[in-house]
């Protein structure tokens, strides 16, 4: 185990949240509002009493960039982590399905699948996740009977008390960043690197956002607003739900 130098994770950061940012702006790029149109629920907007075109352009975006933000930067935490690791205890991004990263210490293989945060999946997606878990031990220990082979669901923020799953440990927030750095303050640490040129990406990511707006809301107006500039409900019900569409 080396010590973490903070200065090699500021510098990992400047040269990598560029990615982010640009992810988040590719993301509004791609989007069409047929697309989110199909996705969305057009009963809530009504039950909020929607009257507005931009109303809800505003909500189907809005909900669109808060749920696409939260897996690109859930991506680009697993690098960062997984990045430390290999500074601390020379870990790797695994190559066995369904681990994210792999490290020894103190004569334990860890083998880590990381997530964003606490609630990330139902009953069938963790049970999957146990399953890549027993997979990755079997595979691990066929070279190595003796290995030693603990299993660990990493949580980049949050907090979980009981981290004992029985097939498998789950780390949160402050005990995640540690486990994988040996550095008890390092949740805190990373905050501030992750602020860099943040102002400056963001404004460019509002241009293009207050673009896709005023898009979006010239087409729905066209298309699903009366001559008297009501919004057609019926004509947006049938768009998302009739099963007379074949788009």
């Amino acid at each position: 185990m080396k010590k973490l130098n903070l200065k090699d994770v500021s510098l990992y950061v400047e040269e990598n949240i560029g990615i982010f940012h640009s992810k988040r702006i590719q993301s509004l790029d791609g989007l069409k509002l047929t697309q989110v149109l199909k996705r969305k629920n057009p009963y809530l907007y009504k039950a909020k009493y929607a009257l507005t075109a931009e109303q809800i352009v505003k909500g189907i975006v809005d909900a669109h960039i808060s749920s696409n933000e939260e897996t690109i930067f859930g991506d680009w935490l697993e690098g960062l982590a997984i990045f430390i690791n290999s500074k601390v205890f020379g870990g790797y991004k695994s190559g066995i399905k369904g681990i994210d990263l792999e490290f020894d210490n103190e004569g334990v293989r860890n083998i880590v699948n990381i997530k964003s945060g606490p609630n990330w999946g139902n009953s069938s997606q963790i049970s999957k996740m146990i399953s890549d878990f027993k997979s990755a031990q079997r595979v691990l220990r066929t070279s190595n009977s003796q290995i030693v082979v603990k299993a660990i669901n990493g949580c980049c923020y949050g907090r979980d008390n009981k981290p004992d799953k029985g097939d498998y440990f789950k780390y949160c927030g402050q005990a995640f960043w540690e486990f994988i750095s040996g550095d008890s303050e390092l949740y805190i640490e990373i905050i501030e690197p992750l602020s860099h040129k943040s102002k400056e990406k963001n404004d460019e990511f509002l241009r293009s956002y207050s673009q896709m707006i005023n898009k979006f809301t010239r087409e729905f107006s066209n298309d699903f607003c009366k001559d008297n500039g009501e919004i057609d409900w019926e004509k947006l019900i049938r768009f998302n739900s009739s099963i007379n569409d074949k788009g």
